[in-house]
């Protein structure tokens, strides 16, 4: 099956909002064997929804349009494609009656009513996070599934609803498996895996990158997903046997929540020293439910007047090699140690810019200090490319990268 992914509202074309439905349903359809030949976003406006419908099963088997579901007037995805498909518009009273019950005790507005018509002879997909139901029009072949544009409306609905329905279309099962790398980039990637990539037929290997790491989906279809993961199983340990240590786990699981569990097994706790990345490695474990477990403190040390009155760092040390460097790294890493009674310390400082480089030490340019009590101190030199955040970023994921690796992945 091939399918477009269709954003509906003006908002998206203005900018005003990103079409994260496009890539989560890109993500999701790929996982189920359906390949995605195009994304599409169109205004509200009937005549060009129209128009690119019509555009749109002029390539696909299916088309997904995400949003204009609402009860307001410029809501006009579910009237579009009931006069497409040559259906009339009535009352779901199933529907009619969720949306009084959402509303109960409270005052409903008189257009909400809305949210219950639909076209006739559709399967509707419930919605538990608001008031629009999923709409799904089959005719000669083309399937329509209209979607609501709120991401914590359309997500739960696909996951719940969509996937059972589209799974009934086919008599095979697909399975994917979600290896997560760092260390290495896309294009490095795929010429080691270039053989395996080229000969792909069930299971099929697809990279995708962004700023700070590359995963790679392995996708089989088979008649069960234990079958589907026998294929899946012999690919997978051809490119475990290539990359190694640059596979850092499977599926949903992130850098920073391996390098928890690690430092939990350890029984190790963790103090951090920011300069460059200003509290995002913090944040980062912060953000973990857990963290208090390992984390003891995290210290944005952003002047050299902080370097020296938080963590100890010596002016001389500064003087005679600057704030960006390896000994004010370690320095760094050291004292924060000191400071808290952690077993580990992480520090980072560096040049993050669009300013502030010299041809000696460029923008880009930044050093990683980490402190394992007993066992010294080692640092990392970057250079790294990319905006100011994305250095930043970047730095942050090569500090977790590097504890990682010295705790003996």
């Amino acid at each position: 099956m091939i399918a477009e992914v269709l954003g509906i509202g003006t908002e998206l074309l203005l900018g005003d909002i990103a079409n994260t439905n496009a890539q989560f349903l890109s993500r999701e359809l790929a996982g189920l064997g359906i390949s995605v030949y195009g994304h599409t976003a169109v205004g509200d406006n009937a005549a060009r929804l129209h128009a690119a419908l019509e555009h749109a099963f002029t390539k696909a088997d299916m088309v997904i349009a995400c949003g204009g579901l609402g009860p307001t007037q410029d809501d006009i995805t579910k009237e579009v494609a009931a006069a497409y498909f040559g259906r009339e518009m009535v009352l779901d009273e199933a529907s009619f009656e969720a949306i009084k019950a959402r509303f109960a005790g409270r005052d409903m507005p008189e257009n909400v009513i809305r949210n219950a018509m639909v076209p006739k002879g559709s399967v509707l997909f419930p919605n538990s996070h608001g008031s629009a139901p999923g709409v799904c029009l089959e005719l000669e072949g083309k399937l329509l599934i209209l979607l609501p544009g709120p991401p914590h409306e359309l997500e739960p609905m696909f996951m719940e609803h969509v996937v059972p329905f589209l799974r009934q279309k086919t008599d095979l099962v697909f399975v994917s498996r979600r290896l997560k790398i760092i260390g290495i980039g896309e294009s490095r990637v795929e010429e080691v895996l270039s053989d395996l990539i080229d000969s792909q037929t069930n299971p099929t290997i697809a990279p995708y990158a962004n700023i700070t790491e590359v995963a790679l989906r392995i996708t089989a279809s088979a008649k069960d997903a234990d079958a589907a993961n026998e294929r899946i199983n012999p690919v997978a340990a051809k490119i475990y046997e290539r990359l190694g240590g640059n596979i850092y786990g499977e599926g949903d699981v992130s850098l920073v929540q391996v390098v928890m569990d690690m430092l939990k097994s350890e029984g190790l706790t963790l103090a951090i020293a920011e300069s460059c990345t200003g509290g995002l490695l913090t944040s980062a474990f912060v953000d973990m439910p857990g963290s208090s477990d390992i984390l003891m403190e995290g210290a944005v040390t952003y002047s050299n007047a902080a370097k020296m009155a938080r963590l100890g760092v010596a002016k001389d040390l500064l003087k005679d090699y600057g704030a960006v460097s390896p000994q004010v790294a370690a320095a760094m890493a050291e004292g924060v140690v000191k400071s808290s009674g952690a077993g580990v310390g992480v520090s980072t400082t560096g040049i993050a810019g669009p300013g502030g480089g010299t041809k000696s030490k460029p923008v880009g340019l930044v050093y990683v200090g980490l402190h394992i009590a007993g066992k010294g101190t080692v640092t990392k030199e970057l250079r790294l490319m990319g905006t100011r955040n994305e250095v930043r970023k970047r730095a942050m994921i090569s500090a977790l990268a590097l504890i990682r690796d010295k705790l003996g992945y």
